[in-house]
């Protein structure tokens, strides 16, 4: 476990869900100091219709300015027209997916599952072709808002395809935040058996409070990658009780708390985070930003716990 990948998504992923839409020089100021803590992947944003989804109107205007460092650049793509537009901005790596629930699939992309996963391998095939890194996940894979439990042959079936495409990493979403830890080990348990070499990551809501915990249990699975958001913002707005992301300063707290990823520094992060909670003017459901790290001055970020 000593090098376990996290892959910050607050920006897209926790922001879409706010009304308030987030300047393009303040979104600058965070990437650049997300990036600078040591995380491996920082998400952008979304390729989105921008009357759908304002929050992302400027994804195509921040690839070129983000400053690189050594993390990779993600973006959300939902469909080819995203996918010209991620590759006339530089996108390091594509993120897409299906989801399980038959009912978020089609308020999430106006698409059946069976549809949707065959034009996201199409989609994946031609990303790779283009040299890029491809993620491809399982929405929903552990219950949905609407539909309530998804029975996990769903979710196999999906990656199951996946795999059969040749796509290798493989990421499992709880969008609703209905999984729990011992659901979680299984889950997973079952999709890494489907091939060898898979590259598993995990996405956790926190809906219900279960988010870290649900992390731990897809390392004892044997995920390798987590992703997380910067002081919890944020959920899918296309779900029926949305709730925010595992925070990102809380999980690497965790983790630092056990001896892994001494790499990453707190301090970057926990001033976005307290940046985030000042922006929009409300306490962010992150815990660290507020206490700081164990072995920080009080209410200091610190660098390392």
């Amino acid at each position: 476990m000593s090098r376990i990948v996290i892959h910050e998504v607050g920006l897209r992923d926790g922001l879409q869900m706010e009304a308030r839409v987030v300047p393009t020089e303040t979104k600058l100021r965070w990437l650049e100091r997300l990036v600078a803590s040591g995380v491996d992947i920082v998400q952008v944003g979304s390729f989105v219709h921008p009357t759908k989804v304002p929050q992302m109107a400027d994804t195509d205007a921040l690839f070129p300015q983000v400053p690189r460092g050594k993390a990779l650049l993600s973006a959300l793509v939902l469909n080819e027209k995203g996918l010209e537009r991620g590759e006339k901005c530089g996108v390091d790596l594509y993120c897409m997916g299906v989801s399980a629930s038959e009912t978020h699939s089609r308020k999430n992309t106006g698409m059946g599952v069976a549809d949707a996963t065959a034009r996201i391998i199409a989609m994946a095939k031609q990303a790779l072709a283009a040299g890029k890194e491809v993620q491809v996940s399982v929405q929903s894979a552990f219950g949905c808002g609407f539909e309530g439990h998804v029975p996990p042959e769903n979710a196999l079936r999906i990656a199951r395809a996946f795999v059969e495409a040749g796509l290798r990493s493989l990421s499992l979403a709880d969008t609703a935040g209905h999984a729990v830890p011992g659901q979680v080990e299984s889950l997973f348990g079952a999709v890494l058996a489907l091939a060898p070499g898979l590259e598993a990551t995990a996405h956790f809501h926190d809906t219900y409070g279960l988010g870290i915990a649900n992390c731990y249990a897809a390392l004892r699975a044997g995920v390798t990658a987590l992703e997380s958001s910067v002081s919890g913002l944020g959920g899918c707005p296309f779900t029926a009780v949305a709730g925010g992301n595992v925070c990102t300063e809380d999980l690497v707290h965790a983790l630092q708390r056990g001896g892994v990823r001494p790499d990453i520094a707190l301090a970057p992060i926990v001033a976005v985070a307290r940046e985030v909670a000042s922006y929009f003017g409300r306490d962010m459901p992150g815990k660290i930003y507020r206490t700081g790290p164990i072995g920080a001055p009080e209410g200091g970020g610190g660098a390392h716990p």
